[in-house]
């Protein structure tokens, strides 16, 4: 994931300290209630669609900002799921930065574009039926996303 230049320059201030971060989750969801889900280059597990969102950018603009550039698809947002943070939300990258997030969880549905990982942060995507996603290889994030909308039995802490 690109880091943004405002949380590169916060970094040169702060170090691997915590910070806290607004981001975006974008439930894509077909006719058949089936979720979008992206698998992401650097862990190979399984995630939502979303990212950080920028300075001077409104969260339902990130929202289908990050949709188009993981998958190809142009979304509508169709609603306001959840607003989510705590301490399943922080992460500890590899670089030891540490990381709280407060994510703005939406609905949407696809209205056009061509659906393609897009290369980068993102090398596969496909749909899964709610029921199907204890099965799946999820990352922590969407993971904790899931089990705090009920669609997950919560792990055990």
């Amino acid at each position: 994931m690109a880091m943004p230049d405002y949380v590169r320059r916060l970094r040169q201030r702060i170090g691997r300290d915590l910070l806290l971060m607004p981001s975006v989750s974008v439930l894509v969801r077909d006719g058949e209630g089936r979720v979008l889900l992206v698998r992401h280059s650097d862990s190979g597990s399984w995630g939502l669609v979303g990212g950080a969102v920028e300075v001077d950018e409104r969260p339902g603009d990130a929202a289908v900002r990050e949709t188009e550039e993981e998958t190809g698809l142009r979304v509508d947002l169709t609603g306001l799921i959840a607003a989510l943070g705590g301490k399943k939300f922080r992460v500890t990258y590899p670089n030891g930065d540490e990381t709280a997030y407060v994510s703005v969880v939406y609905d949407a549905r696809v209205t056009g574009g061509n659906e393609r990982p897009d290369g980068g942060e993102t090398i596969d995507l496909d749909w899964f039926r709610p029921e199907d996603l204890p099965t799946v290889d999820l990352g922590p994030f969407a993971e904790a996303t899931f089990e705090e909308l009920g669609w997950l039995e919560p792990s055990p802490e």
